[in-house]
Order: structure tokens, then C-alpha cells, then sequence
């Protein structure tokens, strides 16, 4: 239990720079979606740029923030020689990406379609390239065990960005999409400069045979990566290609990317839960009852993103006043979103046991499987159904992936999973969702009441099967008296 209260503790302070940081970049969502309505099409060129954004970091990073952990961790090789020879390969291939990105600028944005505005593509190709820098030291802090900096250089970021955006988008009344792009580079080369001292202190070697060892590790993970940023953007990126009416295009694409950051609260979770989760399976693995750890660990992260799906469906009628009006069309994907983001959450759980027995190219292939499902239904969807397809292609793919995963891995590496308790959450979840979504109520204070009612059910369930009062530090003072 030690372990799990570290992972708890850890997860805490990840998740408060995660959502605290996340609930604050939604005030830019509101900006945008004000500044640049729907018609303009201005929403939907920033989805599609940070959708090709997303997808290059993956490239940049080839896998090797989750390869600096393993390696790190063997006992084989000195910790910080492993970070150099990270950082330096990263470093290297980023600062060439960046010199041939910026060389052929012109041909690349017009094949993108931004001929017109080649520096929206230039800013953010020097925006990605410090950003797969950046992974190298941030994964050092996780290591290291550092997650106030950690934490600090991510709000950091958040806080300057939300200031020059809203100095120029509200106060200055721009309506230049542009800037947009030119904030987040200053932003991040404010976090670089922060960086510095991470960046000295040591002695920076390029070990080339470590580099080989861990580039075998790493490189299937960059299969596994690309397929799995590839669900989560893919859609973003070929709507604008296979959309019918071009000029369109942007504008729809701008509706469901704005309408699918309501849907993000379930990312924050998991991307908090997976800074405190990854370094926590490497240190564990080699204790006796680590399978029993990751099955409990599994079933808490199950029960709270089931929880974050309830709260923001039901309180959806205050929620979707995070964005403009003009995009309210777009709401309908958000529950299958989420549901995408819980499989998408389950499967990374889920990924560690090939992960732990060196066997990456397992993920790659059910990653791949996943992509191929959602990129085909993409391709084919989108001409008749528009971006109702994306939310589902997301859905389908995740879910392939997932099942895959843990059948797979049950005959690999078994773990032994609490299934029956899992199905009661989420069978009860589902329950509370159909009650509220298909009572009527036209009082919009009433149905928040009655929701309220059914959310406080679904956590006296959690708390009485789970999570024991009198086992809550501080409560269990008051308890026992």
C-alpha cells in the first residue's frame, strides 16, 4: 500500500499542473471561439496545425522519454549517462527537423494549404522542435522525483500564454490567428531558458552503444507512438482533405475541435495519472507483489475517470459555456469522446506489460490495428457523416486497441484484474447516465439538482466499496472519536 500512496501522492501534484493547468488553457478556448467565430474558419486552421504539431513530437521524441526510464532504472548503465545520450540524440534529430523544415518552408506550407501564411507552419515547426527538447529534461524531473518544478514549468507555460492571449485577443481585440503561434513560441522559449539548469552540471556523452540498445527499445515504441497520436489527431488532419465542401471544411473541423476540449477533462486525468504511473511500473517491477499493485492501480483509475465522464455530462448545461455559441453544434461528440479518452486511458494501463518484458513491438501492433480501423472510417465517414464520424472512428480504434491489449497480454503477462468490480462501475455509471440523460426535466435548476443526486450515488458506491471512510487519513481521526 506504501507504493500506492506514492503513486496517489505524485499523481496528486502532476494532476493539480495537469487540470489546474488544462482548466486554464480552457480560457483560451472561449477566446478563440469569441475572437474567431465559427465562420471564419480561425478555430478550425488552430485544430489542424497543433493536430500536425502532436503528431511530429512523436517523431522527434522516437521514444525515447519512455526508453530514458527503462534504462535509467536496469541498474545496467549510469542514470546520467543514459539522460545524455537521450538528450543529445533528441536534441540532434530536432535541430536538424527544424534546419530542413525551415529550408523547403515555402513548398511545405502550401502542400498543407497555408500558402498564404507560410510563418503559422514555421513558428510552430520551432515551437515542436524545442518541445521534443524539453521531453528529455521534463522526464528527467519525473525521474528524479521532482514533480514541483515539474509542475511549476508547466503553469508556468500555461499562465504567460493565457496573459499575451488574452492581452491581444480581448483587450487589443485581434482577431489574427496568427499570434496564436507566436505565443506559444515565446512561451516555450521562456520554459527552455527555465530549463537551463537541467541542462548543466554533468558531463554530456554520447554513449554510442547504450544509444543502440536503447533505440531497439525505443524505436517500436515510436510505431506504437505515432499510431496512438495518430488516434487522437488523425481525424483533424485528413478532415480537411476528404471533407466535400472545402471552404467548409475549416469551419466544421473548428466546431468539433472546439466542442471535443470539453471532452479533454478525461485526458487530463489520465495524462496526469501516466507522469506518475510510468516512473512508479519501472521502479516496481521487481517486488513481489507489483502485478497486484497494477491491478488495484487499474481499477482506481477506471473508477475516477468514470467519475469525471458523470460529472461532465451532467453539469454539461454549465460547461458548454466554455465555448462560443456558435459551436454548441458540436456537444453531441463529446460523451463518445470521453468514452474514447476511458479506453484510450485502460489501454496505456494496460501497455506495461510489454513494456516490462522488452517486448514493445506488441504495442506497435495493436496501436497500428487501432489507427488502421480510425483512419479507414475516417477516409470513408467523413464525406457523408462529417465530424460525428471522427468522434466514433476514435471510439472504435481505442477500443480495438484496448481489447487487443489485454487479451494478449493476459497469456504474456497475466495480471489479475478485479473484472467484477470493474463491471459494477461501469455498469452503474451507465445507469446513472440514462437516468439523467432521458428524464426530462425543464428546470435547468432542478435537472442540476437531481444530477447532483445521481453523482453523490455513484460516489457513496465508490466510497463504501473501495474507499472506506475510516480509512481516509484526517476523517478517520473524527471517525474513531
Amino acid at each position: 500500500m506504501a507504493g500506492l500512496k506514492s503513486l496517489a501522492k505524485e499523481t496528486a501534484i502532476y494532476g493539480v499542473s495537469s487540470i489546474v493547468g488544462r482548466f486554464l488553457n480552457y480560457l483560451l478556448v472561449p477566446v478563440y471561439t469569441i475572437a474567431l467565430p465559427a465562420s471564419s474558419g480561425g478555430y478550425g486552421v488552430v485544430t489542424n496545425i497543433y493536430a500536425w504539431v502532436a503528431l511530429v513530437l512523436v517523431l522527434l521524441t522516437c521514444g525515447m522519454e519512455t526508453g530514458f526510464f527503462r534504462f535509467a532504472n536496469k541498474g545496467e548503465d549510469d542514470p546520467m549517462r543514459v539522460y545524455s545520450t537521450t538528450l543529445l540524440s533528441v536534441s540532434f534529430g530536432s535541430l536538424i527537423f527544424v534546419a530542413l523544415g525551415l529550408l523547403f518552408l515555402e513548398p511545405i506550407a502550401g502542400w498543407l494549404e497555408y500558402g498564404e501564411h507560410p510563418w503559422y507552419i514555421g513558428m510552430m515547426m520551432i515551437v515542436v522542435a524545442m518541445d521534443a527538447i524539453q521531453s528529455i529534461p521534463f522526464a528527467y524531473l519525473r525521474y528524479k522525483k521532482r514533480p514541483i518544478k515539474f509542475a511549476a514549468l508547466k503553469l508556468l507555460f500555461i499562465f504567460l500564454n493565457i496573459a499575451l492571449n488574452l492581452f491581444y485577443y480581448v483587450i487589443l481585440k485581434g482577431n489574427d490567428v496568427g499570434y496564436a503561434f507566436l505565443f506559444n513560441l515565446i512561451c516555450t522559449s521562456v520554459v527552455m531558458l527555465c530549463m537551463i539548469p537541467e541542462l548543466r552540471g554533468f558531463t554530456y556523452v554520447l554513449d554510442r552503444e547504450l544509444l543502440k540498445r536503447m533505440l531497439r527499445y525505443s524505436l517500436p515504441l515510436v510505431i506504437l507512438g505515432v499510431a496512438g497520436i495518430l488516434n487522437q489527431v488523425a481525424d483533424k488532419i485528413i478532415f480537411p482533405f476528404v471533407y466535400p465542401d472545402e471552404a467548409e471544411a475549416t469551419v466544421q473541423l473548428g466546431i468539433y475541435g472546439a466542442a471535443s476540449k470539453i471532452a479533454m477533462i478525461m485526458a487530463m486525468f489520465t495524462q496526469a495519472f501516466r507522469f506518475a504511473y510510468e516512473p512508479f511500473v519501472f521502479g516496481k517491477s521487481k517486488e513481489k507483489d507489483s502485478r497486484e499493485m497494477y491491478a488495484q492501480a487499474m481499477k482506481f483509475f477506471i473508477i475516477f475517470t468514470l467519475l469525471a465522464f458523470l460529472a461532465v455530462m451532467f453539469y454539461m448545461d454549465i460547461l458548454r459555456h466554455v465555448i462560443g455559441r456558435d459551436y454548441w453544434d458540436g456537444l453531441r461528440v463529446v460523451p463518445i469522446v470521453m468514452a474514447a479518452e476511458i479506453f484510450m486511458g485502460i489501454y496505456f494501463n494496460l501497455s506495461f506489460w510489454y513494456k516490462l518484458i522488452d517486448e514493445t513491438r506488441w504495442g506497435a501492433y495493436f496501436s497500428l490495428t487501432g489507427c488502421t480501423i480510425l483512419i479507414l472510417m475516417n477516409i470513408f465517414l467523413i464525406p457523408k457523416y462529417g465530424y460525428i464520424a471522427c468522434a466514433w472512428a476514435g471510439f472504435t480504434g481505442y477500443g480495438v486497441a484496448m481489447l487487443l491489449s489485454y487479451f494478449v497480454g493476459q497469456k504474456k503477462y497475466p495480471i489479475q484484474y478485479d473484472l467484477k468490480a470493474i463491471g459494477m462501475y461501469v455498469l452503474l455509471a451507465a445507469v446513472l447516465y440514462v437516468a439523467a440523460e432521458y428524464v426530462p426535466i425543464d428546470n435547468i435548476y432542478l435537472r442540476m439538482a437531481y444530477r447532483t443526486v445521481l453523482l453523490l450515488l455513484f460516489i457513496a458506491y465508490v466510497v463504501k466499496r473501495d474507499l472506506p471512510l475510516g480509512q481516509i487519513p484526517v476523517l478517520n481521526r473524527f471517525i474513531r472519536k
